[in-house]
């Protein structure tokens, strides 16, 4: 089966949900942040981040081609999974603290 070509468009939708991902997963601690070569976690900014593909997601429904749309799916699926984990792993924290 031929790789189907992106269109601009897609390429740079594609490009948007892609940083907005790896914005959250810095803010997870997930990635390197490349700003300050570390790895720092902070949650706030992370949700804020899933917020906004999750918006996306939403307001774009109907208006995606199928790449673009599972692309997106995908990435918040993902990403609301490592928050998940991620808040479980706080909580086990703060136990073990108490």
């Amino acid at each position: 089966m031929a790789e189907k070509t992106l269109t601009k468009d897609e390429q740079l939708f594609l490009y948007l949900v892609s940083t907005f991902q790896s914005s959250a997963l810095i803010a997870m601690g997930k990635i390197k942040n490349p700003m300050t070569d570390g790895f720092e976690k902070n949650l706030e900014p992370a949700t804020f981040y899933i917020s906004l593909l999750d918006t996306v997601q939403k307001r774009t429904m109907w208006n995606l081609s199928q790449e673009e749309e599972q692309f997106l799916i995908t990435a918040v699926s993902d990403l609301n999974m490592t928050m998940i984990e991620e808040k479980q792993k706080l909580q086990k924290d703060m136990k073990a603290k108490s």
